[in-house]
């Protein structure tokens, strides 16, 4: 299939890239209001008909980096959080562009070549489905597995706590097609989730990143060719290497948007805020944490746009950044949980009540020490990496 060209987001010559998440906020102001009262398949394709978020689709899906490509991508989520778009359908196309697409599309096989127009338009939903009710974060202990037949494979299992997985149309699942536990034990397959024998479970009634949906998938004595395998049978685990990677370096582009929207927030609500005669916000205790949120924005936002330019660049292969990416998750995903922990107070108590505008979602910031791989085990191969002899 001849390869999606590159769609210009933003006019080159009429906004420098530092003004993209302006101008894709007001590109996406119009409807992202709008967009929490649709169902998911709905706002997903509504949001991809932007055209800012229709090209990076087609950029993801090129598979190629460099140009600004990536940077660029970051920067229209960060356009999207600002305009008002909700975090969990900002985490969805986050989550799927950079773990899904990008990893595939710049894989050799390049499986998701016939689906492109389907993906791009929004007819088409990905999900990534590794997880299993035992755990997800040591994959060498799945228990799906793709038994060998002579057409293929026959695929047996259930992934559970998987994103949009009752919206999914293709599912990237992981298997297991050796017994042993060694690095090749492991396939990874792209499988259409209409096929005989895949059952997707109702969502789950989840506290976070609500507007997204997530579940599980069955696989019961599922027919898989060879055409099915992403790459070749029992490099499963390297390309989940490559997929995590991307996901852990740039994951938290979702939240940059929300961050900058909320210290609007503050902001103009302690500017507006009377207490004792004077404005809240002329309290320099009050303004000092106001400072505090402006700083882990900076901070957030400087690690992730760092982890695109060095993707674009190219000069450090992928799989050399993986350390460097869990870092990068770890630290953001602590910075998230700090940023809500010092915004809710100064909004009192109307950060706990839901239609207020001034709503804190604690329960979203604390996910983001689990999704993508809990933070706890990513410091046990941050510190495998620098030399201590450590087991998970």
């Amino acid at each position: 299939m001849t390869a999606v060209p590159r769609l210009a987001a933003v006019p080159p010559a009429a906004v420098p890239p530092a003004d993209v998440p302006a101008a894709v906020e007001a590109e996406a102001a119009d409807i992202a209001a709008a967009l929490a009262d649709m169902s998911f398949r709905d706002a997903w394709r509504a949001l991809l008909a932007l055209p800012s978020v229709s090209a990076v689709m087609a950029d993801s899906l090129r598979g190629a980096t460099g140009d600004g490509v990536v940077t660029n991508a970051v920067a229209v989520i960060e356009g999207l959080g600002r305009a008002g778009v909700p975090a969990g359908l900002c985490y969805a196309f986050t989550s799927q562009i950079f773990g899904i697409q990008w990893p595939l599309a710049s894989s050799a096989r390049n499986p998701l070549a016939p689906y492109v127009d389907g993906l791009i338009d929004g007819s088409l939903v990905l999900c990534h489905a590794l997880t299993e009710e035992t755990g997800g974060s040591d994959p060498l202990s799945m228990r799906t597995a793709a038994t060998v037949t002579d057409s293929g494979y026959r695929l047996d299992g259930r992934k559970a706590y998987v994103t949009a997985a009752p919206e999914a149309d293709l599912i990237l699942t992981f298997a297991r097609t050796d017994e042993a536990r060694h690095p090749f034990a492991l396939s990874a397959f792209l499988i259409p989730a209409s096929r005989a024998g895949v059952v997707r479970s109702e969502p789950f009634a989840k506290v976070a990143l609500t507007e997204v949906p997530m579940g599980a998938v069955d696989f019961d004595g599922v027919a898989v060719a060879d055409a099915d395998l992403v790459a070749a049978e029992g490099s499963g685990l390297a390309f989940l290497s490559s997929t995590t990677t991307w996901e852990r370096a740039l994951l938290m582009s979702y939240a940059l948007g929300g961050l900058h929207a909320t210290i609007e927030r503050v902001v103009g609500w302690l500017r507006d805020r009377e207490q004792f005669g004077r404005s809240l916000g002329s309290n320099p205790l009050v303004a000092s944490r106001v400072s505090d949120l402006a700083t882990i924005r900076y901070r957030v936002r400087a690690l992730v746009y760092d982890m695109a330019r060095r993707i674009d660049e190219g000069s450090t292969p992928l799989s050399a950044l993986s350390t460097d990416a869990a870092q990068v998750k770890i630290s953001c995903a602590q910075d998230l949980l700090a940023f809500e922990t010092a915004a809710a107070p100064l909004f009192g108590a109307r950060s706990v009540i839901a239609d207020s505008g001034y709503g804190i979602n604690m329960t979203s910031a604390i996910a983001a020490s689990i999704y993508a791989g809990t933070n706890d085990l990513l410091r046990v191969s941050i510190a495998r990496d620098l030399g201590l002899p450590v087991e998970n």
